[in-house]
């Protein structure tokens, strides 16, 4: 294929993201610029929700690429209404794979790192067992697990510990707190790499980049490289060494003071893995990705505000 040819090729692909209005979505509308044409849908476009319109949706647009960020979030909620998240986590995933695979498409989904125990203190590899301890990681897992089944071309990104400048996340809550407050308490025996949205977003638009530069068939490719991988920053702290890095960062005039408790001090209805750490060579060896250190993209973040 020549170079026109293939420019064409890449012009007339369409890239389908859910979820636009959230942290990933949002920063995956604009990472993915120049792959493609770029299909960024809310809610009210895309019901993930309404089966109908998942199916409506695809079939429309006919997309060789769906990125699906979109997901039930709401960790403590979904204890007392799992029905709701298993709709959107594990049954609109399913449907979207199951139209992926009729378009010989690929289907770029993200999950999470509540689909381990949390225990010991290794991080975790994308082959290690299973073993969700709340709701939200049961569903996240279901949907992991529908989509392998499906039969579709899939990239499954887990990640942890999304923060980003817009929507509901522990770094814009840090910062409100700590301009009303003295001192915080905040959890220290949870251990995870913060990752910044638009980290997430850059790196899969990298991935998604080796597949169409130079390719004379991007399918087939899809194919080949399908699979699951852990996509979070470098390195690791707990709730509180995040916090007080923000504050740090944020130059705050009068910065509160951390005080470090143990998860028993802040009881949820969700259990949370102590150990949220997971190990991204996976994603180095095949992509040749490496995520920026935590504090490295905490410190990109703030200054992007």
């Amino acid at each position: 294929m020549n170079e026109e040819k293939v420019m064409t090729a890449r012009a007339q692909r369409t890239i389908l993201v859910t979820g636009v209005n959230g942290q990933v979505g949002f920063e995956l509308r604009r990472s993915l610029q120049g792959l493609g044409r770029v299909v960024a849908l809310d809610r009210a476009a895309l019901d993930l929700a309404d089966p109908a319109s998942i199916r409506a949706c695809v079939r429309s647009l006919k997309p060789a690429v769906i990125v699906n960020p979109a997901a039930y979030t709401a960790v403590d909620q979904a204890e007392s209404d799992a029905a709701a998240a298993r709709a959107i986590n594990v049954q609109a995933p399913a449907l979207l794979a199951e139209e992926a695979k009729r378009l010989d498409a690929l289907l770029v989904h993200y999950s999470t790192d509540y689909v381990f125990d949390g225990a010991g203190t290794h991080a975790y590899r994308e082959d290690d067992a299973t073993a969700p301890q709340n709701v939200y990681g049961a569903t996240k897992l279901e949907g992991e697990q529908a989509i392998a089944a499906s039969g579709a071309s899939h990239l499954v990104f887990r990640t942890s510990w999304v923060y980003g400048l817009r929507g509901r996340n522990f770094l814009l809550t840090m910062l409100k707190l700590g301009r009303e407050r003295d001192e915080l308490r905040v959890v220290a025996d949870q251990i995870g790499a913060p990752t910044w949205s638009a980290t997430i977003a850059a790196l899969t638009a990298s991935v998604i980049a080796q597949g169409v530069a130079n390719r004379t068939d991007f399918a087939d490719w899809a194919r080949e490289k399908s699979g699951v991988f852990h996509l979070t920053s470098s390195g690791s702290t707990s709730w509180a060494g995040f916090a007080e890095a923000i504050f740090a960062e944020a130059q705050l005039e009068h910065p509160p003071r951390v005080i470090p408790i143990p998860s028993s001090d802040y009881p949820t209805p969700a259990r949370r893995p102590s150990n949220s750490r997971l190990d991204g060579a996976k994603l180095a060896r095949t992509f040749g990705l490496v995520a920026p250190d935590w504090r490295e993209a905490l410190a990109l973040c703030l200054a992007s505000r």
